[in-house]
């Protein structure tokens, strides 16, 4: 896609750019990821070829990812801060720790992969960061 910038005269440059940068989120679907919309967690339907996990602004994105059985799954950790990926018995704050998977700690662009052979739900933590809600997350997988 070619954007053309046209400058107006009497208008405000931020103006000219703030419109600019709208027509440009508009012509790439209108969407920045995150939410699905009213406060809904972010989901990737199996088969979508998204397999990969971001750990960015102390939480996972997506926070429930669906795969097949047999894919691979990779976290990245975009933050500046050391995460962790752990399974854990159950969804939320007050689940315990399981052996299945475990990154270790992760630095900032260090990834970790797991690969999901069987049907079910998968849910994971940051153990360095559990008490926060967005560092919870699951995949499904069909």
């Amino acid at each position: 896609m070619k954007i053309r910038m046209i400058h107006h005269k009497g208008l405000p440059l931020a103006m000219v750019l703030a419109v600019a940068a709208v027509l440009t989120l508009a012509a790439c679907g209108g969407s920045s990821g995150g939410s699905t919309g009213g406060g809904a967690p972010a989901t990737t339907p199996a088969g979508s070829g998204g397999d990969t996990v971001a750990i960015a602004d102390f939480a996972f994105s997506p926070q429930t990812l669906v795969v097949k059985a047999g894919t691979t799954v990779t976290w990245i950790n975009e933050d500046g801060s050391p995460h962790t990926v752990t399974s854990t018995e159950g969804p939320g704050t007050g689940a315990s720790t399981t052996d299945l998977f475990d990154s270790g700690s992760l630095a900032q662009g260090e990834t970790f992969a797991f690969r999901f052979d069987a049907a079910g739900t998968y849910y994971y933590e940051c153990t360095l960061h559990a008490s926060t809600a967005a560092m919870h997350a699951e995949v499904v997988v069909q």
